[in-house]
């Protein structure tokens, strides 16, 4: 069973890339953030005429999760729910579009499955960052509860954090970015204490794994990149765990998005 996550940064602009990608790699289950698209806009039969089963969350402009489950292989998504309950940083702004969790069945079993999309959280200090803090203290509460249901989980998506100094190209470079802060990361190192094994780092252990190339200063050229795409399992699917990988020669495609997809194969 292949995951996958994958900031597509615009579905309407990546379209034809993301299609490719699915074409090429056909995960079992794909979730997609920053789709940046209305609920009643977002192309569903593009998916479902490649025979995935689709299921999103959208939100103007912004933000945005989708998940995607291969309906050919025999995979079916079952919705559990939207939203954690936390408003966004300006007042009265409401409920961002950012999470999205489903039952993912096949020959009846299931393994559930979370697409996130965490707040960036810059410039820092300020609102924005104690949201991202907020947030991911509402995740933690969130994937606890996941926990006490025993089921098998895998928590996938664009966490906006660079948990360890050699998941980044240059330390000095993003010292002072809200991916990189103490506080960031002492919140996802709680995420691990609670047990969820980071799927990328077990297989990579001397990190030097990007995700994610900035659009600005020929990054990707130089590569100039970092890991913020990440995959963490519950025990039961850690111990099935055999292989991860980023699809980086996807980022390298006219008209890309500046993340590469990211995905973990498991042991049906």
């Amino acid at each position: 069973m292949k995951i996958a996550t994958y900031n597509i940064n615009g579905i309407k602009a990546r379209l034809p890339r993301l299609k490719e990608w699915l074409e090429e790699t056909r995960p079992a289950v794909a979730c997609l953030q920053e789709i940046k698209s209305q609920d009643k806009d977002f192309p569903a039969s593009e998916f479902e005429e490649l025979g995935y089963q689709v299921i999103w969350h959208g939100q103007k402009s912004f933000n945005g999760v989708a998940m995607l489950a291969d309906a050919q292989a025999g995979y079916s998504l079952g919705e559990v729910q939207r939203g954690l309950g936390i408003d966004g940083p300006k007042e009265g702004e409401g409920e961002q579009a950012r999470y999205l969790e489903a039952d993912i069945a096949k020959d009846g079993r299931s393994v559930r499955i979370v697409c996130i999309y965490l707040p960036n959280g810059n410039p820092h200090p300020g609102p924005k960052f104690d949201y991202k803090l907020a947030w991911m203290a509402k995740l933690r509460e969130r994937m606890a509860a996941i926990w006490a249901e025993e089921v098998p989980a895998a928590i996938l998506g664009d966490y906006n954090v660079i948990p360890e100094d050699d998941d980044v190209y240059s330390v000095k470079a993003m010292s002072d970015d809200a991916l990189m802060q103490p506080e960031s990361r002492a919140a996802y190192a709680r995420l691990l204490a609670d047990g969820w094994t980071d799927a990328v780092r077990t297989l990579n252990p001397r990190g030097g794994v990007w995700t994610y190339w900035d659009y600005q200063a020929g990054a990707w050229q130089r590569d100039h990149g970092f890991r913020i795409d990440h995959i963490l399992l519950s025990p039961e699917l850690a111990d099935r765990l055999q292989a991860v990988g980023v699809d980086r020669e996807h980022r390298g495609r006219e008209k890309a998005s500046d993340h590469a997809p990211t995905w973990a194969i498991l042991r049906d």
